[in-house]
């Protein structure tokens, strides 16, 4: 069998190339635990790992193989989760706060966004979830080394911890995208 690194496709889904469409990935008990892309989906699939539940509609071509790119996969063995916490990252900042800025609302690429320390270092503020916020370079300048209540710039919600909840919440909105999500997301 071809590896996965062989399939292409041209087709476009919902603004995403097919081998990076959002795949929602179920435990072997149906519980909704992660999205993930297309080309993990196939090669997940492919291994023995999981097994396709729904189909978006596309293939991926090799010389020798088509495969339906998946829509919903489920992990064949079940995977105890464990209390799901996430990374503090750049990454799931941004995604947490939906990459807009939290002191003026612009929703910007990642790349055009910085993190910010609510509390700034230089005065004793954490890494942390609490105090870190998705921000654009112009209010970033504009806040500096201030406090929020000095500069009258306070996020536009409060910033906690990436939570199940949030997770799921998240799976919810890239699944309305794709009708197939709904019976697995307990809306």
């Amino acid at each position: 069998m071809e590896s996965h690194r062989a399939f292409r496709s041209h087709n476009d889904y919902r603004g995403y190339s097919a081998m990076h469409a959002p795949v929602l990935v179920l435990n072997a008990s149906y519980e909704p635990i992660n999205i993930c892309a297309a080309r993990r989906a196939i090669v997940l699939v492919l291994k023995g790992v999981a097994a396709t539940e729904e189909i978006n509609g596309h293939f991926m071509h090799s010389s020798r193989v088509s495969i339906r790119v998946p829509s919903v996969i489920r992990l064949l063995e079940y995977r105890r989760i464990p209390h799901q916490t996430r990374a503090l990252s750049r990454k799931n900042i941004l995604l947490r706060d939906r990459n807009t800025c939290q002191y003026c609302g612009v929703v910007l690429p990642a790349g055009e966004l910085t993190l910010d320390h609510v509390i700034p270092r230089s005065r004793g503020g954490p890494s942390s979830w609490e105090n870190l916020v998705a921000c654009c370079h112009e209010c970033n300048r504009r806040k500096g080394n201030s406090m929020p209540h000095e500069c009258g710039m306070r996020p536009l919600k409060e910033p906690r911890p990436f939570s199940l909840h949030t997770s799921r919440h998240l799976m919810r909105m890239v699944g309305r995208a794709d009708t197939k999500w709904r019976k697995y997301l307990y809306y």
